[in-house]
């Protein structure tokens, strides 16, 4: 499917349930901000890659309660695998808040409404305002801040028979055969879309034979809460408090693939914190926790190298030299990983460029409305 037939069907649907969600929840007391940044720009390319096919399809949307102004993320979809993951990501959250063995947890935005109109499911919970983004606060706030969060995910921990059970059914649970076989599928997903990439294959096969080297170290520290997008954009802070969205990436693994996709965004947004949260971890955790970390992290990099090769049939123009780009700088960064080395400032620098110059305005602006 070529770039145009894709996005089109995406925003036809868009359309047609945006004017469906905006029906529906005026009938119920709430109203549809006119700005939705969350269903703009690039998204429909997302939509892809998580849920194949237009059976999935789910609109995220920004809203407010009519007797009291307050703000509200309002979920909706028609489609059958759309509304699956909406029941799913609802079981997800009130599983969590309620685990026996969760040492510490999360706090969650408080469900105000979850219903079933015209074939629609619609899903209404309270905005988290923040007072300012993670991104913006001091290092050291932030450093703070991430050591709580990646350490409240470690206080979750099915270490028994009875509690693996339990969370098999609701979440998913990924050990060291999944996270390889896993690996093994993105590289050779990479492989056939990228035929000429034989530097970056060479790098896969080399950071896949890390993975099956550490497999003990990745399965000796599994069966840990974890969320499969651990950004600041899936968290919201608030006073004391942390608060973590989208319940519908939580799954149950190695503890490190939170830290991992954590590091990795940092890279790019913030690579001092990078730099402090791996001195963190070479100085306080043993040796073999420091090699499932570097796995981990080359696992991620391997996923975003499989989505962005993976949407390259699909863009054209500026968006396709975009996603070039990207896979240019994401193999860079999967080398510094696996050698151990920290990614060089001209390569941030360069890409940072190019996606500033080459992002559309929609995109932009559903980029900030992300944070």
């Amino acid at each position: 499917m070529n770039n145009n037939s894709a996005q089109r069907r995406w925003e036809r649907y868009r359309e047609e349930e945006m004017l469906r969600a905006e029906r529906l929840v005026a009938g119920i007391g709430y109203s549809l901000d006119e700005r939705q940044p969350h269903i703009a720009g690039e998204r429909y390319l997302m939509m892809q890659e998580r849920d194949v096919g237009a059976s999935g399809f789910k609109l995220v949307l920004l809203g407010t309660r009519d007797e009291d102004g307050l703000r509200v993320i309002v979920k909706s979809s028609s489609t059958a695998g759309g509304k699956k993951e909406i029941e799913r990501e609802r079981s997800a959250r009130k599983t969590l808040l309620h685990l026996d063995f969760s040492y510490r947890t999360f706090l969650a935005p408080k469900e105000l409404l979850h219903t079933k109109m015209e074939g629609c499911v619609i899903s209404i919970t309270e905005f988290i305002e923040q007072e300012k983004e993670f991104i913006e606060r001091p290092l050291e706030e932030q450093f703070a801040l991430a050591l709580l969060a990646l350490k409240t995910q470690e206080g979750v921990h099915a270490t028994t028979y009875a509690q693996a059970k339990t969370i098999q059914k609701i979440y998913g649970i990924f050990g060291a055969k999944e996270y390889l076989a896993q690996f093994h599928s993105f590289r050779e997903a990479i492989q056939r879309n990228l035929p000429d990439e034989s530097e970056l294959d060479e790098l896969l096969k080399q950071s896949e034979a890390r993975l099956c080297g550490a497999h003990m170290d990745i399965e000796q520290y599994g069966d840990f809460l974890t969320h499969a997008d651990f950004v600041p954009h899936n968290l919201r802070i608030k006073g004391d408090d942390i608060y973590l969205l989208d319940y519908a990436s939580i799954h149950f693994g190695n503890k490190y693939e939170n830290w991992a996709r954590f590091m990795n965004f940092m890279m790019l947004y913030h690579p001092e914190l990078e730099k402090n949260l791996v001195q963190y971890i070479a100085e306080n955790r043993t040796k073999e926790e420091v090699r499932a970390l570097q796995c981990m992290r080359l696992y991620k990099l391997a996923f975003l190298l499989h989505f962005y090769a993976g949407n390259l049939a699909q863009t054209s123009g500026a968006l396709k030299e975009m996603t070039r780009a990207r896979i240019t700088f994401w193999k860079e960064a999967l080398r510094a990983v696996l050698r151990n080395e920290r990614l060089s400032p001209e390569v941030i620098s360069t890409y940072t460029k190019t996606r500033d110059d080459l992002r559309s305005e929609e995109e932009k602006l559903r980029q900030k409305g992300l944070h």
